[in-house]
């Protein structure tokens, strides 16, 4: 089967000063620095990691608004045309971003109502009337009421806010929704519901998501597949059940390890894995595996050598000097 999204070997480096003052020495930033993503028609992604990996830049490649350094990003078989080209313009209606922010992905000075609209205006040569007719039934689909249409922004909470965003991006049918950290600015009781939105959006229109986010359990609810980067680099992955179920990279076990569970006695306690230490400087990143300054089975090798993704029984790559050694407990 040919996938929607192909990114291969993708890599997008930031020319940066190392130090204070104008003079100071630049360095390179590899924010994302060889990652290679494949995603279905109506299945999710999930993209996870801490902080600064480069989840979100990944996903701006994707889209097109950040140029790659170098590599490839291939949209139904064809590779993603220039930025600012008319070619890119058109291509932009089929991939679409529901963003962190839906207070700032809006315009507080118009009504909810006219920025669904918008994507019409701009893609589609339509009356008025049938722009409005399909605005409101994106409202309805997104489980916001008729008379909200002429809300404006900051008259809706933060739940009817991220149904917005997504109305707007429905406008255009799309066949990929880019989605990076949807429901992180949202309360919990909000978080549910939006992710039952997207599950319910995804089985009825065929959609297939990105799905950007550090909470793996709400990752591993919505998500078909999962990738696991560290440091601009992809250390882990495979199918989501069978990742969380089992993780092989150290990393992997750190984050799965750091998801809350309730025990109520009885059960079998769940490994503790915790990670010592920070991440390092991406300007200045450690030679071999960049984990090993964080990792307790780090070896000589894993200080001098940068190990690329080797396959697992079941489809699972991993990015492990040490994966195949079941004594050390790593190896699935």
């Amino acid at each position: 089967m040919s996938a929607l999204l192909q990114a291969n070997d993708l890599r997008r480096h930031y020319r940066v000063r190392s130090g204070e003052g104008f003079f100071a020495p630049k360095s390179v930033l590899r924010a994302v620095d060889g990652v290679s993503l494949r995603l279905e028609r109506g299945r999710t992604l999930g993209l996870v990691g801490e902080s600064g990996c480069g989840k979100s830049t990944t996903g701006k490649l994707v889209l097109g608004l950040v140029p790659p350094t170098s590599g490839t990003v291939r949209y139904r078989g064809q590779p993603l045309p220039p930025v600012g080209t008319s070619a890119w313009r058109g291509l932009r209606r089929h991939i679409q971003m529901v963003y962190q922010d839906p207070l700032g992905a809006l315009d507080r000075r118009l009504p909810i109502g006219t920025q669904i609209e918008e994507p019409l205006s701009i893609h589609e040569q339509v009356s008025p009337v049938e722009r409005r007719d399909r605005a409101r039934a994106a409202m309805e689909s997104v489980g916001l009421q008729p008379h909200q249409y002429e809300r404006y922004p900051h008259e809706l909470s933060g739940g009817q806010r991220q149904r917005v965003v997504l109305a707007r991006a429905l406008m255009t049918s799309p066949g990929l929704l880019v989605c990076d950290e949807p429901i992180s600015a949202l309360d919990v009781s909000i978080q549910a519901q939006v992710v039952n939105l997207l599950l319910d959006l995804q089985e009825r229109l065929g959609i297939a998501y990105l799905f950007i986010s550090h909470d793996l359990k709400v990752v591993r609810q919505v998500s078909h597949d999962v990738a696991v980067m560290y440091l601009g680099r992809i250390v882990e992955q495979g199918e989501a059940e069978s990742l969380f179920a089992t993780p092989a990279h150290p990393y992997t076990r750190a984050l799965v390890a750091a998801i809350p569970t309730v025990n109520f006695g009885g059960g079998r306690q769940r490994e503790r894995f915790l990670l010592q230490g920070d991440p390092p400087n991406p300007v200045n990143v450690p030679s071999g595996c960049a984990f090993h300054t964080r990792c307790p089975f780090a070896t000589a090798q894993c200080r001098a050598e940068t190990p690329t993704l080797q396959p697992l029984p079941g489809g699972r790559m991993v990015a492990c000097h040490r994966v195949h050694e079941p004594a050390l407990g790593v190896a699935a």
